[in-house]
């Protein structure tokens, strides 16, 4: 499971981001980190650490950046 950078509060927020052109970059902390130049689809969750999850998204990234939000 990895993360959005700017810690997006709500999925619709994220969608909003990539949609209006804001490059995200995704990352997951631990010992199964994303190369910086991974390009597919990946699950991130939200909002970050300590904060309780209360969103989930596939994305689809390419180059480490999130192009899409499905």
């Amino acid at each position: 499971m990895a993360y959005a950078e700017g810690n997006p509060k709500t999925k619709k927020l994220l969608r909003e981001w990539v949609q209006s052109g804001k490059q995200v970059r995704i990352f997951s902390p631990g010992p199964f980190r994303i190369p910086d130049n991974y390009s597919g689809q990946e699950s991130v969750e939200g909002p970050h650490f300590p904060k309780a999850h209360t969103w989930y998204a596939v994305v689809q990234v390419e180059n480490g950046r999130i192009t899409g939000v499905k």
